[in-house]
């Protein structure tokens, strides 16, 4: 669902978790997973764990790399939480009047094998007959001991700056695949990127201490850092030109490849940004369309000192992702809350 109609939908819908004592992160500031504390019989702090469910259509044609990217990108929510994904639960949206049950089964095979990887046990699962093929995970996971509190968006400092884990562009990406627009490059650069787990993102954010993460998904990197900037009452300074972009996204945005979601994404933030470049900037402008861009399974953005953003981007680096510090956090007056100032470096 676009974010304008999510935020119509659940206006006054959810109840207030804040009163709670069990219920450590609640949907109030639009966190990318729940946070609650097990109640004990002896009184004393339970486990905390991260619950959390996404599914996605079809972005690429193999149905194995499908499931895979689908179980990435749900189990990122915990990830980003600071929390480490457990069990999952399959949910299958399957048109089986159309395709035939060979394709399900080697979807949940790609999903199998990326939870795996992950050390996350699928327990069971949902199956529905739709008219259109969707698959994901409910994912529970649980924020070890060692890791004093969640990274929640409540909990970003000014001064700090922006680590983003992943280039963006799959949703650019992917539309240009369904309209077989896509190279085969493109599109084994951003299946990888897509079915890349945030695992080791996550645990170097924790071990350099990040306060605050959220992973880059549907709403996009402008959408998810405005969660950020609110819930912690910031603002942000972006470079574009620091943005980390999978090969082929600004070519194929050029040539007109851009999601109805990612727009829609653009204009609910469009009141937040202030463009610090020129009109005739080409290149700025379409790199903040890449910043509102609908990421699928996306990379971590994480808020740290920039003496140990530093360290993580080097590691990050050392392990392939394409990372980059790609801005930093501001303090802000009341009126200045949530927004971000997008320069182009130039």
């Amino acid at each position: 669902m676009r974010l304008t109609d999510l935020v119509e939908v659940l206006d006054g819908v959810l109840p207030p978790a804040a009163g709670s004592e069990r219920i450590l992160v609640g949907p109030e500031l639009s966190d990318d997973a729940a946070v609650v504390r097990l109640p004990t019989d002896d009184g004393s702090e339970g486990p905390r764990l991260v619950l959390t469910t996404d599914t996605i259509a079809p972005l690429v044609d193999e149905p194995e790399a499908f499931g895979a990217i689908a179980a990435a990108n749900a189990m990122s929510d915990v990830w980003a939480m600071g929390g480490r994904p457990l069990w999952a639960l399959n949910l299958v949206f399957f048109p089986n009047d159309q395709l035939p049950l060979s394709i399900l089964r080697r979807i949940m095979l790609g999903a199998r094998d990326k939870c795996a990887e992950a050390n996350v046990s699928i327990v069971g699962g949902h199956t529905v007959r739709n008219g259109d093929l969707k698959f994901g995970l409910a994912v529970t996971g649980m924020i070890d001991a060692g890791q004093r509190r969640a990274l929640a968006n409540t909990r970003a400092l000014p001064g700090q700056v922006l680590v983003l884990s992943k280039a963006l562009g799959t949703g650019v990406i992917g539309t240009a695949i369904k309209q077989q627009a896509a190279s085969a490059s493109q599109i084994a650069t951003a299946t990888a990127s897509m079915s890349r787990l945030n695992d080791v993102a996550a645990a170097l954010a924790c071990k350099h201490g990040a306060t605050a993460c959220t992973d880059v998904t549907g709403f996009g990197l402008l959408g998810h850092l405005r969660n950020i900037l609110r819930g912690s009452r910031l603002r942000a300074q972006i470079d574009l030109h620091r943005l980390p972009v999978l090969p082929g996204a600004l070519e194929l945005l050029a040539a007109g490849h851009y999601p109805g979601g990612s727009k829609a994404n653009l204009e609910h933030v469009e009141s937040s940004l202030l463009r610090r470049y020129s009109s005739n900037d080409v290149d700025a402008s379409a790199r903040t369309r890449l910043a509102a861009d609908a990421q699928t399974s996306g990379g971590l953005l994480v808020s740290l000192r920039v003496e140990e953003a530093e360290r993580m981007l080097e590691e990050l680096r050392g392990t392939g992702h394409q990372a980059a510090i790609i801005g930093e956090l501001l303090p802000a007056k009341p009126a200045q809350i949530g927004q971000v100032e997008l320069r182009s470096g130039r």
